[in-house]
């Protein structure tokens, strides 16, 4: 924590402005962190002010961030840690605190951070994920179809509906942990199909139980964070991934 030793009122000021970057701030609910930033996406619009709401309206503190180092002190107070960045993500601590997230918590990876961002880091696509995407189709509608409609994360959700994202051409690593596909997205014109929705099953070494980690590659831009199918799945990731 920085301290404020300056004798003028602009320097105080200027002071408690870095004091308040150190620390965020969390309204009642429970804490979820969002950490977004990097390139081909509007960040601030989508993942912050258009799904922030969503997530209050369930019950969620959420505060959001693209400060990677704030990101990586802050992550420990968080409940649900819902990454959506794909810019440079090198603080150490805040990759160690991924990759041994416990079960206790829950994370949400969301569209960018479902990409092959990080070729120093392979661990995070093989074991958080279970592979990842280097391309996509074209931006334009595809149909969704749910594989599993009686999963916590389905509820609610239509059994089939149209989108337009960009469908990721999820690759799974087959050294990589297993995963379960809930929901999958077709290209209307290819009949080609992916998974959009999927948990991945993997133990940490430490722990007994199977961390609770959810995978929504949908999330390109206002076409998805205002779609009722989107909102409904994302809210019930977040109360799967919360345990409620």
């Amino acid at each position: 924590m920085k301290k404020c030793l300056s004798l003028s009122f602009i320097a105080l000021t200027l002071c408690s402005v870095a004091l308040a970057q150190d620390a965020l701030s969390w309204k009642p609910g429970i804490k979820t962190l969002i950490v977004g930033g990097g390139s081909s996406h509007d960040f601030e619009k989508y993942f912050h002010r258009a799904d922030q709401p969503t997530l209050e309206a369930v019950g969620a503190s959420v505060n959001y961030t693209t400060n990677i180092d704030l990101a990586a002190s802050e992550a420990k107070n968080a409940k649900v840690l819902y990454l959506s960045q794909n810019q440079t993500t090198a603080n150490a601590e805040l990759r160690k605190t991924i990759m041994e997230w416990p079960s206790s918590k829950g994370m949400l990876l969301v569209h960018p951070a479902l990409w092959y961002n990080w070729k120093d880091w392979p661990q995070y696509n093989s074991q958080m994920i279970g592979g990842g995407a280097k391309s996509h189709d074209k931006y334009g509608e595809f149909e969704v179809t749910v594989d599993k409609p009686n999963h916590p994360l389905t509820k609610n959700v239509p059994a089939q509906f149209k989108i337009s994202d960009e469908l990721y051409h999820f690759e799974k690593d087959p050294s990589g942990s297993q995963i379960e596909v809930l929901a999958t997205g077709k290209n209307l014109v290819s009949g080609q199909s992916f998974p959009v929705l999927w948990i991945v099953h993997r133990t940490f070494p430490n722990q007994t139980d199977e961390q609770k980690i959810v995978c929504i590659t949908l999330g390109h831009d206002d076409a998805s964070h205002s779609h009722p199918a989107y909102k409904q799945i994302l809210q019930n990731s977040w109360s799967w991934a919360a345990g409620r």
